[in-house]
């Protein structure tokens, strides 16, 4: 099979890389990069964990090929914490029990992100409307909603806000 160049931005940091027309880009951000906090699940863009930032966009990143993400910023969870901080949606997330086995919280992450950088004061109906299409068998999704409504209203709240 030919392979095709892709020059991307991933985390801050360009990357050219010659891939297969065919990869995914979970899998060339786990298996090119090295970037293994994008969990790959269902591999079928039910479950939500692979999701990552595109060019600022939430993106179900088993779905998306990496020849597709030409040219694009690409934010996975490594990209989340900035200088060694968690970001204050991790640090939310933390304190209020939002994790358990970690497998899905990634994706979530990713998504609460995009959805409080594009609708920062997003309602509580807004966030469980997006949070729908992630599936989590651990946590009871409570400490989830918890820890995005603890983070926007943080973020709000630049006293509160560490910077992001």
């Amino acid at each position: 099979m030919s392979m095709v160049e892709v020059t991307l931005t991933v985390n801050d940091q360009q990357y050219t890389a010659q891939v297969e027309p065919r990869r995914t880009l979970a899998d060339f951000l786990r298996h090119d990069l090295g970037l293994t906090g994008t969990h790959v699940g269902c591999e079928h863009g039910v479950c939500g964990a692979c999701t990552v930032s595109v060019n600022g966009a939430a993106v179900r990143s088993c779905l998306m090929l990496a020849v597709q993400a030409q040219g694009w910023k690409v934010r996975t969870i490594e990209g989340l914490a900035q200088d060694g901080e968690l970001s204050p949606l991790q640090s939310a997330f933390r304190e209020s029990h939002g994790l358990q086995c970690g497998f899905c919280t990634p994706g979530i992450l990713m998504t609460a992100d995009a959805l409080l950088t594009s609708e920062p004061d997003a309602s509580d109906e807004r966030i469980l409307e997006v949070l729908s299409g992630h599936l989590c068998r651990c946590t009871g999704y409570f400490p989830i909603v918890e820890a995005i409504i603890a983070a926007r209203n943080a973020l709000a709240d630049p006293a509160k806000a560490k910077s992001r």
